[in-house]
Parts: structure tokens; sequence; C-alpha cells
């Protein structure tokens, strides 16, 4: 049984190693947890589901973006994890708000902006009879390399703070992902992200556009000395 210290430095343990409890919605594009420096067009929006397995975590969430108006998007999730490490399950459920401004966007070259996002999380530790909830911020710097190849450079650098049970911890996290076109409309996607004080995690994935604006993706990874992935469904319009 985890007693409530320990259940906390578990909880940020999780936060600070690439999940980030799934509370803050990076409005990154399916499978890549590295975002992008783009944005939707002008009034465009989407629609996005995806299914998760982080070593015994499993996981669900259902998110949207909007554009309300040029170079800038916003992005609302609400997801659902059960960690069955723990015998019952912790259950974790979020909402999270994210948005994305990104001034300088080119077709080709490069793409500059910032994304901000804020998380939070009721946790149910119901082996410990442990209910709190968690808060997370976030702030990355996005930057894209579109070659004229078609092939695309994603890098991210910022922080995360996360507050729980009246105590905090800050920070910074990385990824870097490249994305390699297979065919007119797959592609293939590599990535390293992480966070300070742990190991790096790599994925590799595969992203479908079955028709224009609808996509269907799936990757898995390594890290940290578990395996995890993920399948995901995509639709902007």
């Amino acid at each position: 049984m985890k007693t409530k210290t320990s259940t906390l430095k578990y909880v940020l343990a999780v936060a600070s190693s690439a999940g980030l409890l799934a509370t803050t919605p990076a409005i990154a594009e399916g499978p890549m947890a590295t975002d992008d420096a783009g944005t939707l067009v002008p009034g465009g929006m989407k629609v996005e589901a995806v299914v998760s397995r982080d070593d015994k975590t499993r996981g669900s969430e259902i998110g949207f973006g909007y554009s309300p108006f040029e170079k800038v998007e916003i992005g609302l999730i609400f997801a659902r994890e059960s960690d069955r490490s723990d015998d019952p399950s912790t259950n974790i459920n979020g909402t999270g708000f994210g948005i994305k401004w990104v001034p300088i966007q080119n077709d080709t070259g490069w793409s500059l902006g910032v994304s901000l996002g804020y998380g939070r999380a009721k946790v149910d530790v119901r082996a410990a009879d442990n209910k709190f909830t968690e808060k997370e911020y976030a702030l990355a710097g996005l930057a894209t390399y579109r070659f004229v190849s078609g092939q695309v450079l994603h890098m991210n650098v910022g922080g995360a703070r996360v507050k729980a049970e009246g105590e905090s911890d800050t920070v910074g996290t990385w990824g870097i992902g490249y994305e390699f076109p297979l065919m007119e409309r797959l592609q293939l996607t590599v990535e390293a992200f992480g966070a300070e004080h742990a190991r790096p995690d790599k994925a590799i994935g595969l992203r479908y556009e079955v028709f224009d604006g609808f996509k269907v993706s799936g990757a898995v990874g390594r890290g940290n000395d578990r395996s995890f992935g993920q399948l995901g469904v995509a639709w902007e319009f």
C-alpha cells in the first residue's frame, strides 16, 4: 500500500518521465508526442481519439482543436488512465487546455512558435484509499524545418510544473522528431523525447491519410525500462 508521500512521488515521477499524465494537450499530430510548429487554417477544426498503453497503464483520450484566427490553435482534451500495477488499480481522470501560437510558418524551411498548456486531473489511489487533484502547467518552444523532399524535422524545448497534495515539482522537457514520406499518403515517424532526470523515450510510428483530412496512426516505443504504444484517428475539417 502506498503512503500519501510515496504516492505523490510516484505521480510526480510519472508526470516527469514523459507521459505528463495526459492532461495537457500538446496539439501534436498523432502518433507523435513531439509537437510541430504549425496550426490549423483559420476556422479549421479537428477531432482526435487515442487509445494507449504505457507499461501496465492503459489510457484513452479524446481531443478537440480549433483555429480562431491565423497562426493560433487552441485545444481541449479529456483523458482517462488506469494504472494496473496497483491492486486495485489507480485511476486518473483529466482535462486539459492548450494554446499554440506560431507566428513564423513556412511551407519549406523554418517555422517557429510556442505552446502553453494547463491540465487538471483527479487521482484515485484506491490501494491507499487516497484521492487528490493534480495540476500541471507546461510551456514549450516549437521549431519545425520542412525540406523540399517532404521530410520534416520537429524540435521542442520547454518545462512543466506539476502540483499535487501541497507539493510541486518542475522539470525541463524536450523532444525531437522526424517524418519520412513513404508513399503519397503514408508517413513514417521517429522521435525521442523526455524530461529532466529521466532517460529518453524513443518511438517509431506510421501515419496514413485515408482521405483528405482523415488520418489513422499508430506508434510503439520503449524507454525507462518500459514499453508503450498507441493507436489513434484524427479528422481535420
